[in-house]
């Protein structure tokens, strides 16, 4: 009844039947009430965006896998100490983290949250370690700016260790292996008997002990280990709403993958098919597949794309063609799903005259789910081993000991092919992940240098078309940005990886029908997404209606707390409403998101100039420049700041370096011409400004500052006629008023006006 309840729930599972495979877990849980069982429905609830649920059901739990999953609760829930007490238990301080390399990435992402950061880039290179293919850890590392080079993480290393833990677990299972045969020898051929025998053996196989994966991570074991969702991808953090598991910008913690013993030694050969154990995985963010043939426990599948037939020594007797319908099942039941938040802090140039600084930042960004593969047998290969071994048992020992050194001979080819695999796979996640760190560290024409170098195939994808797209953006190349936007919307229409960093290309570019459409797209395809708020409440600010974009960003800051852009465009927002305030409680959430999210530190450093609180300003000022030294918009203000406290010479050296950053920005020239104004050396900055009119010919400010050096040195016809051009292309209602003061002005001498 055990066995048959369990199978009913992950089949459900399998076809996204959560309510029936929670009611169907509930009659288990009664009926057989142990902890392996309760780990099971507390993963139903999970399935079913319920961690509450599952938090309750696991609360007290001491079980490694329980302390697991009730931490991914926890952490779904922001009970973020809780979560660290179940992975690190207090009175228990050498214990060990429970999931190996899911469990430090899981424990990182809580010290990340709970600002500390050293620690959580401990456990995050830890979690490496152990899985060289756990990409979402190395993203992190990118975000916090302590990523090493990825030939370095994806190097060598990397491979031997994949070839080490696939090579020990191959002599594991090879010993097990030949035990299962020695016991088959000795089978009785009678069918009924067999059934009778597997019927006992699955009932006792119930109350093994848990085994344990090649990270030292405990497995549900029992009737719980059997497979959950055995051919698909769902994860813990998806949420309901049609694309939901693109939506966290946390890449979310993986969870464990559970496997079954008792349906993988010959003595399941005489079991009905619908009660055949198959692999089972939850979450897990590298991708991967596992493989359960007998006691094969796990060994990253996707090495395994180009390897053949995968089979263990005690099923080697069974026939050539028994072997392809064995490949071509596991081929056919595994499925990927991968998805990934991976924004990163951004900002954008400003035109002369704008204010603030809009870019995204996703975690990835953000929370990214993660897609699993998983592998589910076909029972044909068990049926007609059955019919095989049924026949006599001198057939049955015949056939075992000539299949034995076939198995032997496909396992070093097999090997071979694992490595090959795991260099192939890691040269090209060097690639990726080079140019993912690049792009962090705001280092953009290398990064986009690194994605060159992909190949075709993998550079027309989805995310990496979005990561070339903030790049761009981050070089203030708006057009080159929407052109590489719009090629990953068409090469991932469902993914809403980079949309809010898209839609702030449109809002620079003034793009409003664009926006427009791209805003009601994202809600329509998943309403539950902060990017499609974020997208909305742009439209909005287009239109300058503040208020009614505040509220689509505060939207979407509800949706997700941990989405440090979303609380970046709420500080804008209020900032544009004069909430000077609001705005600096809004970028400080930010920061306590993400504090490399310069953005943040921007913002507040406007806030303070506008206040002129000028220490505060150049402070805030100089953070964000720490973090992206290559800013022409962060070194313009922070000049403007020096400059304010007196600092000239300062101020004019990093004038001078945000003119070379980007000469297409005017913003730098104009300061530098205001400071060599302030200077009185008038012909330098008649001469900057000249210069400068080549790249903002409409912008009304270059004009009404050369009428007021042409008024200081008493040129008066010119001063009225830069004054009129400035009135002509229609500037900001306060710039008039100021511009005809000074035209008012004009023949008052300076010493009078400044007693005036």
């Amino acid at each position: 009844m055990e066995a048959t309840l369990t199978d009913c729930v992950h089949h459900s599972l399998r076809h996204f039947m959560y309510r029936n495979a929670i009611f169907m877990c509930e009659r288990l849980c009664a009926e057989f009430p142990s902890e392996t069982n309760m780990q099971l429905l507390a993963g139903c609830f999970l399935h079913n965006n319920q961690a509450y649920a599952a938090y309750r059901i696991l609360k007290g739990t001491q079980m490694a896998q329980s302390r697991y999953l009730f931490a991914i609760s926890c952490f779904q829930m922001d009970l973020l100490h809780e979560a660290e007490a179940a992975l690190c238990p207090p009175n228990e301080p050498g214990a060990e983290i429970p999931n190996g390399a899911a469990g430090h990435y899981l424990l990182g992402l809580i010290y990340r949250y709970t600002d500390r950061r050293r620690s959580a880039i401990q456990h995050f290179q830890l979690a490496l370690s152990l899985d060289p293919l756990m990409w979402c850890a190395y993203e992190e590392l990118c975000v916090l700016g302590a990523a090493e080079d990825a030939s370095s993480v994806f190097g060598e290393a990397a491979v031997l260790c994949i070839q080490k833990q696939y090579l020990h677990h191959r002599s594991e299972n090879l010993q097990t292996s030949n035990d299962d045969m020695n016991s088959a020898s000795s089978r009785n051929s009678n069918s009924d008997d067999v059934r009778t025998r597997q019927s006992k053996h699955t009932q006792s196989n119930n109350l093994r002990d848990i085994p344990t994966n090649y990270h030292g991570a405990v497995n549900m074991g029992g009737a719980g280990s059997q497979s959950i969702n055995g051919g698909s991808n769902i994860s813990f953090y998806n949420t309901p709403s049609p694309v939901a598991a693109q939506l966290s910008a946390i890449a979310p913690p993986p969870l464990c993958r559970n496997t079954q013993q008792n349906g993988s030694s010959l003595n399941s050969l005489g079991a009905d098919s619908c009660s055949r154990s198959t692999i089972n995985s939850i979450i897990q963010a590298p991708r991967r597949k596992f493989v359960d043939e007998g006691k094969l426990r796990k060994i990253s599948g996707r090495l395994f794309s180009d390897s053949g037939p995968r089979r263990s020594s005690r099923l080697a007797g069974e026939a050539g063609a028994n072997t392809n319908v064995s490949a071509a099942g596991a081929a056919n039941n595994g499925t990927t799903n991968s998805t990934k938040y991976l924004g990163s802090s951004k900002m954008n140039s400003i035109t002369f005259r704008s204010v603030a600084v809009r870019k995204g930042q996703s975690f990835a960004n953000e929370n990214v789910d993660e897609g699993i593969q998983n592998e589910a047998f076909d029972d044909s290969r068990s049926n007609a081993s059955l019919s095989i071994s049924s026949s006599s048992p001198s057939s049955d020992n015949r056939t075992l000991e000539q299949g034995a050194p076939k198995s032997v001979g496909g396992s070093l080819t097999s090997d071979a092919k694992i490595i090959n695999g795991a260099s192939e796979i890691l040269c090209l996640l060097r690639i990726l992940g080079e140019g993912y760190r690049l792009s962090c560290l705001f280092r953009c024409q290398d990064a986009l240098d690194v994605y060159l170098k992909l190949p075709y195939k993998h550079y027309n994808t989805g995310w990496v078309l979005s990561q070339v797209g903030k790049v761009y953006f981050e070089l203030v190349d708006y057009l080159e940005a929407d052109r590489a936007f719009s090629l990953a919307r068409h090469a991932s229409p469902h993914s809403l990886e980079g949309m809010d960093v898209y839609s702030t290309v449109l809002y620079h570019l003034k793009e409003d029908m664009k926006l427009s459409y791209l805003a009601q797209e994202l809600i329509s395809t998943d309403r539950l997404a902060p990017q499609s708020w974020c997208a909305m409440g742009n439209c909005y600010s287009l239109q300058k209606d503040h208020e009614t974009a505040l509220k689509n960003f505060q939207r979407a800051v509800q949706l997700n707390p941990r989405f440090a852009y979303a609380h970046t465009l709420c500080g804008h927002e209020y900032v544009a409403l004069e909430d000077f305030e609001n705005g600096i409680k809004s970028y400080q959430s930010a920061l306590r998101v993400d504090s490399r999210h310069y953005n943040s530190w921007y913002g507040l450093g406007m806030i303070y100039l506008k206040q002129e609180k000028l220490e505060f300003s150049e402070h805030h000022f100089r953070m964000a420049f720490q973090i992206n030294p290559r800013s022409s918009v962060v070194m313009s203000y922070l000049g403007t700041s020096l400059h304010a406290l007196q600092r000239s010479e300062d101020a004019m050296m990093m004038m001078e370096k945000a003119i070379l950053a980007d000469k297409k920005n005017p913003l730098p020239m104009y300061q530098k011409a205001n400071i060599l104004v302030s200077l009185e050396r008038f012909d330098e900055a008649l001469q900057v400004l000249e210069e400068l009119k080549e790249y903002a010919p409409r912008e009304s400010s270059v004009y009404a500052l050369m009428g007021n050096i042409y008024k200081r040195r008493y040129m008066h016809d010119k001063a009225m006629l830069h004054f009129g051009i400035a009135l002509d292309l229609k500037p900001s209602a306060a710039d008039v008023a100021t511009i005809k003061a000074a035209i008012e002005k004009l023949l008052v001498p300076d010493e009078i006006e400044d007693n005036l």
